[in-house]
């Protein structure tokens, strides 16, 4: 086995399969991807190939721009929601009474399809009989806000459920990483009278801290690409309002039949979304790992 392990043509063969599967569904769409985005094409009639003006056009765009920076709102917000995460995965990891329920609870969201949760809170949001502003009318608001119609409001309405969405996931994740660490350090750590907050900050967080880096890429990274959510509530709007990267590369590409430029912004998206990794990687990375 090992004569056979160590043979180079074996073991290509062996991950030929996955190579060529990885290219077919990831690799050659990309490739793909970035050639659309040299042509003027409409998805149907024929290509013409106009060289980087496309490319040239989306650094140009102000439109681009502006959603990129609203991509960039959601993962600052999602990564600052990992604190809130991270503090009830704490909680819960402590035995407190009814856990297991909670966490039942919390993997609700994750449960339902991006569209049911859209369309339940557009009901919350509803202007004029949502259970969001009817509760703000009984305590004496008499004009609510317009929470999806208000361009300087509705990005930060919509943050809100993406967040709740995602809750359950992040929580169980550093809820188990909690649960892997032996009850022996948090036992010698309370002898030598460290609080509950001192084990927590000290001891648990430093323990964890590789998982919390992986969490924070995943958070930012698919912050940058999201899409779904954002379009069945809004569609982008009002006015570009709520516009993300995504959402503004589905309209081009689908909603104005302009694949070219579509193309080209999509590129783009997979750019800043790599060097974005990249960079996030480069700065979180732990030269000594913790053991235990």
């Amino acid at each position: 086995m090992d004569k056979v392990m160590s043979n180079k043509w074996f073991i290509a063969l062996y991950i030929l399969p996955a190579l060529i599967l990885v290219s077919i569904l990831i690799f050659i769409p990309l490739l793909l991807t970035g050639y659309y985005g040299l042509m003027k094409w409409d998805g149907i009639g024929a290509m013409q190939f106009i060289g980087l003006d496309n490319y040239v056009r989306v650094v140009q765009d102000a439109k681009f721009w502006q959603s990129a920076w609203h991509s960039s709102l959601l993962a600052v917000f999602s990564t600052l929601s990992l604190i809130i995460y991270l503090a009830v995965s704490m909680i819960l990891a402590s035995n407190i009474k009814g856990s297991d329920l909670l966490r039942k609870v919390y993997l609700i969201p994750m449960l339902l399809s991006s569209v049911a949760i859209a369309q339940l809170w557009i009901k919350i949001y509803n202007p004029s009989n949502g259970m969001l502003n009817t509760v703000l009318g009984w305590f004496g608001v008499t004009n609510p806000p317009l929470w999806l119609a208000d361009p300087n409001i509705v990005l930060f309405s919509i943050f809100i459920p993406i967040l709740w969405q995602y809750a359950g996931f992040y929580i169980l994740i550093y809820y188990a990483a909690l649960k892997g660490i032996p009850e022996s350090i948090m036992e010698a750590a309370r002898i030598d009278g460290a609080s509950p907050i001192q084990i927590a900050y000290r001891i648990k967080l430093p323990l964890i801290m590789g998982v919390v880096k992986v969490t924070v890429v995943l958070a930012i990274v698919g912050s940058l690409k999201y899409f779904d959510l954002i379009y069945v509530m809004t569609g982008g709007g009002p006015n570009g309002a709520s516009e993300v990267m995504a959402s503004y590369m589905y309209k081009l590409a689908f909603g104005t039949n302009n694949f070219g430029y579509g193309s080209a912004v999509g590129f783009m998206l997979l750019i800043i979304t790599l060097v974005v990794t990249v960079v996030i990687r480069k700065v979180t990375a732990e030269k000594e790992e913790i053991q235990y």
